[in-house]
């Protein structure tokens, strides 16, 4: 597996510590909604099964129609296995590109994949009936945000599964006009999945959920382990999640240095393509050397960037940067200077 955010082995190659790495492979929030080190839990008792208060505090910051439910996962990646494993589609159609775990897991059941290229006026696409179709929104990694209404209707028309990840539409300030979790329950089939460890700056913290039908969240839980997740990040996300300064904070800094990062990488002429992004992420596409050359010139000053060479229809130009601190960002312009 090749993914943003690996600083243990990228510091071991180049001899450095791994809090000396500056990353911007991994879109992660770099402000954290709490402090941890304030936190307080008993970790003696068995954490609640049934996490009832966190799905409280979940339900608060993301309101559902009330014939759903939700289940927490350790990680938008062990949702997405487990709601493919219980699904197991005989085909799946993805929207690429889009987060490699998707096309492995599908891979990994046996599953016939078809894959459908947003770049290219994918809309009028036909979709095969009784599939299950998978879009991220906004989409990694270039961070484009889709009206979904009539995508909806016509995988619908197909009687389609439908499975909607939306782990980065908290850093959109029109998140609650663009997410489809008030249509789970009118429209069958409808899954929503969602990652928190991003937006709430909090990688090492595994929560994730899946949203859908009641019916359709008890055949989910049949196959799941008691105890998914640790005391510690029960406590961690309830408390994380009532922030709502955190929240509005984040939208509208994430929007300020998005922009920052996108003048900047246009001003440096290292790129013939800056895509927009309404996420907390950039995408380029480099005009002369690859991305692998323009690591090896940015590992001097220990910054780690992601090449998306291994995400369908891309190849070694396409360069993934995350949205950091002005900080950081001034120091990654420096650097750029000199390639």
């Amino acid at each position: 597996m090749k993914h943003g955010g690996n600083i243990y082995s990228f510091a071991e190659r180049i001899g450095c510590r791994p809090d000396q790495v500056l990353d911007f492979s991994a879109n992660i929030n770099p402000v954290q909604a709490i402090d941890w080190r304030t936190l307080q839990f008993d970790p003696s008792p068995y954490a609640d099964p049934d996490y009832s208060a966190l799905k409280e505090a979940l339900r608060y910051r993301y309101p559902l129609p009330n014939d759903t439910d939700l289940e927490p996962f350790n990680g938008a990646s062990a949702a997405i296995f487990a709601l493919l494993r219980r699904l197991h589609p005989e085909e799946v159609v993805l929207y690429t590109p889009m987060y490699v775990e998707y096309g492995r897991i599908a891979q990994q059941l046996d599953c016939r994949i078809r894959c459908i290229d947003r770049f290219d006026h994918f809309e009028q696409t036909e979709i095969p009936p009784h599939s299950t179709v998978i879009f991220v929104n906004p989409a990694t990694p270039d961070g484009a945000l889709y009206d979904l209404h009539k995508l909806l209707a016509q995988w619908q028309a197909a009687r389609c599964t439908i499975l909607i990840d939306e782990s980065f539409l908290d850093f959109c300030p029109a998140a609650a006009t663009t997410s489809i979790a008030d249509r789970i329950g009118q429209i069958p089939n409808l899954y929503l999945i969602k990652s928190l460890s991003k937006f709430y700056g909090s990688a090492g913290v595994r929560i994730g959920f899946v949203a859908a039908e009641k019916t359709a969240i008890t055949k989910l839980k049949q196959l799941e382990p008691a105890w998914k997740l640790s005391s510690f990040d029960i406590a961690y996300m309830q408390q994380a999640l009532s922030n709502d300064t955190f929240a509005n904070n984040t939208r509208r800094q994430t929007t300020q240095l998005r922009e920052s990062l996108r003048q900047m990488l246009e001003d440096s002429k290292l790129f013939d393509r800056v895509y927009p992004s309404q996420a907390n992420f950039i995408l380029v596409r480099l005009a002369k050397i690859d991305g692998h050359a323009l690591q090896r010139h940015l590992e001097k000053a220990r910054i780690l960037i992601r090449v998306c060479d291994n995400f369908e229809g891309l190849d070694k130009r396409y360069v993934r940067f995350a949205v950091k601190d002005a900080e950081s960002i001034a120091r990654l312009a420096e650097c750029l200077q000199h390639v």
